[in-house]
């Protein structure tokens, strides 16, 4: 390869991305806002679960360990 086509490949790199990029099935408003709730309602469940456990585990720490 020579360095006089780098021009010309980078240019040809970014017309293939455009071209898969119009093939790609994007999601509707409403599924991205379902999608968006499903993921935020998910991460404060986890963050709630864990956060009882630290309690849980602090609680226990504090009651039978550091006394």
């Amino acid at each position: 390869m020579r360095i006089g086509d780098i021009p010309n490949k980078i240019v040809d790199f970014f017309k293939e991305v455009g071209l898969e990029i119009k093939k790609v099935n994007w999601p509707s408003r409403q599924e991205t806002i379902k999608y968006t709730l499903i993921v935020i309602g998910v991460s404060l469940a986890v963050a709630l679960f864990l956060g009882g456990l630290d309690i849980v585990f602090q609680y226990l720490l504090n009651s039978f360990l550091l006394k």
